[in-house]
């Protein structure tokens, strides 16, 4: 840059001597033009030479995350409160907009009744096992009274001593006591398996209550919306008596962040070149005007929108490439003082200085210096 200022300055030197000082040339058109043009191009080395090393840009703006405020409930809801204003700052965790909870305060009532149910079932449960234990013991204890008199009366008949029928009669008792065994033992394992019908100790029927009542306590706690962060307000389109639906097509306010604001600076692709994340970085704002500000390029977008295709059946097509805008990638630039106050959407330029040391930077500067 030095070498290029020297030479513009001798070239200056010179024309200045030959025609104006000692007059060994006469400046005709012919010479006026040539010396122009050999002008011109001195003049625009510092220029490219800027493009690179200090690539300037005035499409910066910018960004903060915003949060759409859409209420998160299965049925249309009356709005009953609005408890913040258009442009209200307001901190993390404050109540936005109260919505009718009388419904969703029913449900949770009924499932905490469901689940105290589902909880004392689980004792009728228990209870019904010891029952059918019960029962088995009793019916196996009939058996054996009387397969034991079967065998008794079954002897006695072979000796004469008793009656056939009677025989007949006690095994017939053997045998409906035995069904009625199968059946106490089947009642037995239906019982167990009511009771046992469980997850890491818990009986399915409570965990499904349970499940019931934490689903209803969710959609009553949503009833009140509150501040996902510290942030402002803005696009306010609910009033109180509005119904919002269970439709979460469009959002009745817009939540702007004030947390990690960045500026993005669309650039060039050939200025790119030696740009690299953790160069600095000297901003101009509109809203400050004759002011600039030191940044942290923090990131290079890789990615533009004009390589992208969505899936059809339609062939790849271009627009006429003369009248169709140079694509540009968007750098993050970061600024150095957090305390500065800036609105979404603020506008300004950018000055990249991949080496800080070069003169090419002074041109930049005074590109940035003219523009605020």
């Amino acid at each position: 840059m030095i070498a290029v200022f020297a030479v513009t300055v001798l070239y200056v030197l010179f024309i200045w001597i030959v025609f104006f000082k000692f007059k060994w040339l006469r400046l005709t058109p012919v010479w006026g033009v040539t010396t122009l043009f050999i002008g011109l191009h001195l003049t625009l080395v510092p220029l490219v030479g800027m493009r690179f090393i200090a690539p300037f840009t005035t499409d910066v703006r910018l960004i903060r995350h915003t949060v759409q405020i859409i209420p998160r409930l299965p049925e249309p809801t009356i709005v009953e409160e609005v408890l913040v204003q258009e442009g209200q700052a307001v901190k993390k965790g404050d109540p936005l907009f109260q919505l009718d909870k009388r419904m969703y305060q029913y449900q949770v009532d009924q499932a905490t009744a469901a689940l105290a149910a589902a909880k004392q079932n689980v004792v009728v449960l228990q209870e019904d096992v010891n029952v059918a234990q019960e029962t088995v013991a009793r019916v196996q204890a009939e058996l054996k009274y009387k397969q034991s008199q079967a065998d008794r009366y079954a002897g006695l008949a072979q000796q004469r001593a008793a009656p056939a029928a009677e025989a007949e009669r006690w095994q017939t008792d053997v045998l409906t006591s035995q069904a009625s065994v199968a059946e106490a033992q089947a009642q037995l394992k239906r019982a167990q398996a009511a009771y046992n019908s469980q997850i890491d100790g818990v009986n399915t029927g409570v965990l499904e209550a349970e499940a019931e009542l934490n689903q209803a306590q969710f959609y009553l706690d949503n009833t009140e919306i509150t501040a996902p962060d510290d942030g402002m307000i803005v696009n306010l389109q609910v009033q109180p008596g509005m119904v919002s639906g269970i439709i979460r097509a469009g959002a009745i306010a817009s939540f702007i962040s004030d947390k990690d604001p960045y500026l993005l600076a669309m650039l060039r692709q050939e200025n790119l070149k030696f740009v690299k994340p953790g160069q600095k970085v000297l901003v101009a704002l509109n809203l400050y005007p004759g002011e600039t500000f030191r940044a942290t390029l923090k990131d290079i977008w890789w990615a533009s929108g004009r390589g992208q295709m969505l899936p059809s059946g339609n062939l790849p097509s271009w627009v006429d490439l003369p009248s169709y805008p140079e694509g540009r990638l968007a750098t993050q630039i970061v600024l150095e003082d957090a305390s500065i106050e800036l609105p979404i959407g603020a506008e300004g330029a950018a000055l990249i200085l991949t080496n800080e040391k070069s003169p090419f930077t002074w041109v930049g500067q005074i590109a940035l210096r003219s523009y605020t």
